[in-house]
């Protein structure tokens, strides 16, 4: 025969109440024992269900946003590339470039913690609920030159240009080509005073002209990348070499 306790947990199972449920027979024998009172028992289960769910909700945006890995600000190391503005990155955590619509790039040779820093930022903004999305520069292109090839390059772009945050890796590690130049363009400037954007790249911006091979495009993407934009440049040593003699 069921017991009304067996049917509670049944209960709290059908209504996804995790995190209650498996905490619910430690406040039970706090009530049976008079430790606390009913509400305080309530208000401790359900305090820790709204956290657990919060983390699922943070997950999930998470995973949706296609990071390579999780990366966050605590972990890096400051110390090694001291030319970084430590508190005018750390500061970035409030996400209040974005509620001005202000764009981060972050400039640096290869290794230097360039795309920590945007993964960071990223994780962060996940975690207060915006909308973002992780692209290595390449993968960005192929899919705009192939929507472009499918005639379906508007709906393509429209998809990109709705995220709150979008993280650009890498541009000006592999040659940019005039037509995705273009293409590029057209996605800076569909997202240009309405959503944030962080870039990483390799290349100081005084060199894109070489990357995207045409002096008129380069001058329209850099204005509406830098208008509303903190620039972040690293000038240090790859932590790939960090301990190599």
């Amino acid at each position: 025969m069921t017991t009304k306790f067996q049917e509670l947990l049944t209960n709290l199972d059908e209504l996804g109440l995790d995190k209650m449920r498996a905490y619910l027979p430690e406040y039970i024998d706090e009530l049976n024992q008079q430790q606390v009172t009913f509400t305080d028992a309530m208000l401790k289960l359900t305090t820790v269900e709204l956290t657990w769910q919060d983390q699922l909700k943070t997950n999930r945006i998470v995973k949706r946003a296609r990071f390579p890995q999780v990366k966050s600000l605590k972990s890096f190391d400051f110390d090694f590339q001291p030319s970084i503005n430590q508190q005018q990155v750390m500061g970035f955590q409030d996400l209040a470039f974005m509620e001005s619509k202000e764009n981060l790039v972050f400039i640096g040779s290869p290794g230097v913690g360039k795309t920590h820093l945007a993964i960071s930022v990223g994780i962060e903004a996940c975690r207060q609920g915006k909308r973002t999305l992780f692209v290595n520069c390449h993968e960005l292109l192929l899919r705009l030159n192939a929507a472009d090839d499918k005639g379906t390059l508007d709906r393509c772009i429209r998809r990109y240009a709705r995220y709150d945050l979008l993280i650009i890796d890498e541009i000006g590690y592999l040659p940019i080509n005039h037509n995705e130049a273009n293409l590029l363009f057209q996605l800076i400037n569909a997202r240009y005073e309405h959503c944030s954007t962080i870039i990483t790249s390799n290349s100081d911006l005084s060199t894109w002209v070489e990357i995207f091979q045409n002096p008129t495009v380069t001058a329209a993407i850099l204005d509406r990348l830098v208008h509303h934009a903190h620039i972040v440049k690293i000038n240090g040593k790859s932590y790939r070499l960090k301990g190599t003699n």
